[in-house]
């Protein structure tokens, strides 16, 4: 399916709260896209979703919502474990897929959402929402003009303010449930930062060892340290967790040269401070205001446009997955991890 005049027609799969907060808004705001319809397991749900964000359309069977001509690009929002068969679904159906993250509870899983989507002819995007602030961009670009010099080392952490949460419930109570959810605060946060890295490093991780305090009794971990060591030889660190909630939640590239600073880069709003330190010359660049999932909507919309990948493609995902399920087998093997060559 190709773009049409107007505007992509977009529906929601999966009507809990980041597409209430985040992705509706998003959508609703975004330049070339509109809200069509949203799907919801409760008519209920589903009519008082999409009369608070003006779709037109709601429904509680997908297949009726994928045979919409209207519904173009689908997001993704459900529970971690439905995300294949609902981008297969949608990919069979001629839609876009703009995927939340994880793309996949497992590597199996996200290969054949790859190979769904590119067999349908449909772009595959996944929502890396930190990739599409101006901070990480210019970020990206400095460190490819090798202002920093030769990238050496390089860390991020990402520790949610709110703490440990309570135990969830009603429909929320799926994040507690490790068949649903796929992981902790890894997949939860970690995935986010590991995308990070690779976007501004434009590296891949070859190899990790991990840290968590998963258990027999928690086997949700809910505090991770991972080291990274990236094929162009940087070495990094991730760290997050829910038992530091006054955290500093920064990103730093160090190189010979010097060193670049994402202040307060990880988190869902976009106030931050893009720190650049080289020969003894700070410069410092503050952001204060924008949207990161209205971008990431705007950039997907301009890649159906195109007909170009993603700025997060299925590959990019993939490649989260994989490196989501070396740290489990590295917490686990009690050893580093090699990953396979992408």
């Amino acid at each position: 399916m190709s773009y049409v005049a107007g505007a992509l027609g977009w529906a929601i799969v999966g009507i809990g709260r980041h597409a209430d907060r985040f992705m509706a808004p998003a959508i609703k705001g975004a330049s070339g896209a509109r809200l069509v319809a949203v799907y919801s397991r409760d008519q209920g749900r589903a009519g008082a979703f999409a009369q608070r964000h003006g779709a037109p359309y709601s429904y509680t069977s997908l297949e009726e919502l994928l045979a919409n001509p209207e519904v173009q690009a689908v997001c993704i929002a459900s529970p971690n474990a439905l995300h294949a068969p609902q981008t297969i679904a949608a990919a069979r159906a001629g839609k876009h897929v703009l995927c939340e993250k994880p793309m996949a509870t497992t590597v199996e899983d996200a290969r054949a959402m790859v190979q769904a989507c590119a067999a349908g002819g449909v772009k595959l995007g996944v929502g890396f929402h930190l990739r599409h602030h101006p901070a990480h961009i210019e970020a990206q670009r400095l460190i490819a003009s090798g202002v920093l010099g030769e990238i050496t080392l390089a860390w991020a952490q990402w520790c949610p303010t709110f703490g440990i949460p309570a135990p969830r419930l009603g429909l929320r109570i799926w994040w507690d449930d490790l068949a649903l959810a796929g992981g902790g605060v890894v997949v939860g946060w970690g995935g986010h930062v590991l995308d990070l890295l690779r976007f501004l490093l434009r590296q891949e991780v070859v190899e990790v060892a991990a840290f968590t305090d998963a258990s027999e009794q928690h086997p949700l971990e809910r505090q991770a340290t991972i080291l990274l060591r990236f094929g162009g030889g940087v070495q990094g660190l991730v760290a997050t967790s829910l038992k530091a909630p006054a955290g500093r939640n920064d990103v730093a590239v160090h190189g010979t040269l010097g060193s670049l600073f994402s202040l307060g880069a990880e988190t869902a709003h976009f106030r931050r401070e893009l720190a650049l330190v080289r020969e003894a010359v700070a410069n410092r660049t503050e952001y204060l205001q924008g949207d990161m999932y209205q971008a990431e909507v705007e950039s997907f919309c301009q890649a159906v446009l195109t007909d170009s990948e993603p700025s997060a493609s299925g590959l990019d995902g993939l490649r989260v997955v994989e490196i989501t399920q070396a740290i489990m087998d590295s917490h686990r093997q009690r050893r580093a991890v090699r990953l396979a060559s992408p």
